[in-house]
């Protein structure tokens, strides 16, 4: 369990400056109080929350809103508790992941995955996307590290902390994010809202998932740590080729 904790504790946060707000997000707010909300408050103002269109065509659905039909939960050590809530795919912080599995074959080239997620409670990661990529598997990990960190895990052994796809954005909880991951045959890029956050040829590199339970996402999987969140309008599409050209 040591060298887990290492996964997400194992760098100083005081290292990253957060990045400015995304000019072009759109968001309902939600409403300040002297009092914390709970998970469950946070859970009802997600739901009436606006679902932004999906840019682009023939997105297919990988979550009904009402069951996890296609999914399975992970079965991680003392792992949290997943629910269907409000039509939303909730995940209730275990000690210290909580995730999902996706039961059904999934592209390992060509493809785009898109969706919403929200941080409902704690400091780390509330979402970690593990994806193919041809033989290969790697994570995008968003909000690690102390609560921001955001990255792709592992990059020629390196993880998200210590390779070029390294970047840190200031979330807040109870907010909304698009999260929207292309894999091509010489590219991985990531977008959360409409800022581009990853931009990685992949032509010569080594992918794969950081060691630790994260291992048990693979093949295609989400996941949490030590953190409460929320997800919806998961979906996923065919590509012909990467969003911008290889440099």
């Amino acid at each position: 369990m040591a060298v887990v904790k290492l996964f997400v504790a194992g760098c100083a946060t005081q290292r990253y400056q957060p990045s400015a707000v995304f000019a072009n997000s759109v968001v309902t707010p939600v409403p300040k109080s002297n009092i914390s909300p709970t998970e469950t408050e946070l859970i009802q103002r997600a739901f009436v929350q606006i679902l932004k269109p999906f840019d682009g065509e023939q997105w297919r659905e990988l979550f009904d809103g009402v069951s996890l039909a296609g999914w399975r939960e992970t079965d991680f050590k003392q792992g949290g508790s997943v629910a269907v809530t409000n039509g939303l795919l909730v995940f209730h912080r275990g000690q210290p992941f909580v995730g999902i599995n996706h039961t059904s074959e999934v592209p390992s080239l060509n493809y785009e995955v898109a969706f919403d997620a929200m941080r409902l409670d704690g400091s780390d990661f509330f979402c970690a996307l593990t994806f193919p990529v041809r033989e290969s598997f790697c994570s995008l990990i968003v909000g690690g590290w102390g609560g921001g960190l955001v990255g792709l895990s592992n990059v020629d052994g390196a993880d998200a902390s210590e390779n070029e796809t390294m970047t840190y954005v200031s979330f807040e909880s109870g907010r909304w994010y698009r999260i929207r991951l292309r894999v091509t045959e010489q590219k991985i890029e990531a977008w959360i809202e409409q800022k581009k956050v990853v931009d990685l040829v992949t032509t010569g590199r080594k992918l794969s998932v950081r060691f630790g339970e994260i291992l048990m996402s693979q093949p295609f999987g989400l996941a949490s740590w030590d953190t409460s969140a929320a997800f919806r309008a998961l979906k996923i599409r065919a590509v012909s080729g990467p969003a911008e050209a290889p440099k």
